[in-house]
């Protein structure tokens, strides 16, 4: 554990952090393929999620980081499917997220130490695509008015 907080020497095992399940979709041969992702979700995050705001979190699991990472290797915890997968950067991602709580503790009283919530607005309307690959153009550039560089 000391190796994977040596660069955040301000976290630690007894830390506060919520993890969440995503339903998450990869694209392949344009079809897509939906996948179960835990990744820490941050302060700001929790309190949309739990305020109604459609999510595609299907379920937020509060725990420290010492519950979920034994002998320093992420573990999936028994609340998620064994199917489920780590999001990519999980390890800086959890450090993260934990110092948001740290910043905001009021936070940490939507979901109790311990606790789940299922109760949240899951949707995949929105679909969040883990391997989509956006290519910018000349369309993605913002207009500008015609005098806005010119000297009057």
């Amino acid at each position: 554990m000391a190796d994977l907080f040596m660069d955040a020497p301000d976290v630690s095992g007894d830390d506060y952090c919520v993890f969440g399940l995503a339903t998450c979709f990869l694209k392949e041969e344009g079809e897509l393929q939906s996948v179960e992702i835990i990744e820490p979700i941050p302060s700001a995050a929790i309190e949309a999620i739990v305020k109604g705001i459609p999510t595609s979190y299907r379920l937020a699991c509060a725990k420290s980081l010492g519950q979920l990472f034994i002998d320093g290797v992420p573990t999936i915890p028994a609340e998620f499917p064994p199917h489920s997968q780590f999001c990519d950067s999980f390890d800086e991602r959890a450090i993260a997220a934990t110092r948001t709580y740290k910043t905001h503790p009021d936070a940490q009283e939507f979901i109790p130490l311990g606790t789940s919530r299922e109760d949240v607005n899951y949707s995949t309307d929105r679909k969040r695509v883990l391997n989509s690959v956006h290519i910018v153009g000349n369309d993605d550039n913002v207009k500008q008015h015609s005098h806005t560089h010119k000297v009057l």
